[in-house]
């Protein structure tokens, strides 16, 4: 499986459920990566999108505790079990964990790929996503130029896992 994100350079994520920076390259490569995939995410970060819907052109897996929750035009999952269960459906290449925090902190040990704009800048924050950087199991695979947008500087950086253990 994929996760993907955008990072300040403290690994931040969000402040008061917003994107700290919306960068218009950044969603090009998000809606060109995730199009045609399998997208997880929570209910949070469901709520910040565009009237609260899932995102079109994709399959949309939203995990939430509330067992009553529910979506059109998505798949709602109850636990980390069940979600893995319903991914099994999907070749794991074709999916990818797209936020929030919490679920950035529970699908992590599950994927072997993780696709990182990194943000030359430090906002103000209150999310985070794990330092792959402090994590020996992951490693720099491809990294972009370095580009910009305004003062902004910003790459790309993927990651993939040197080793995976999915026994747990």
């Amino acid at each position: 499986m994929n996760i993907i994100a955008a990072v300040d350079k403290n690994w931040a994520i969000g402040c008061r459920n917003q994107l700290l920076v919306r960068i218009p390259n950044d969603q090009k490569m998000f809606r060109q990566t995730t199009t045609g995939k399998v997208v997880v995410l929570g209910r949070k970060t469901l709520e910040t999108f565009p009237q609260g819907l899932p995102l079109p052109n994709r399959t949309n897996i939203i995990l939430s505790k509330n067992s009553g929750y529910k979506v059109k035009d998505a798949i709602v999952v109850h636990s980390v079990e069940e979600l893995l269960e319903e991914v099994k459906k999907y070749d794991s290449e074709d999916v990818y964990i797209i936020g929030g925090e919490s679920i950035y902190r529970q699908m992590l040990p599950y994927c072997d790929t993780a696709h990182i704009t990194k943000i030359d800048h430090a906002y103000e924050a209150d999310s985070y996503f794990p330092n792959l950087e402090e994590d020996a199991d992951w490693e720099v695979t491809a990294e972009s130029e370095e580009q910009t947008y305004f003062d902004i500087a910003y790459e790309f950086v993927e990651y993939r896992r040197s080793s995976i253990d999915f026994s747990g």
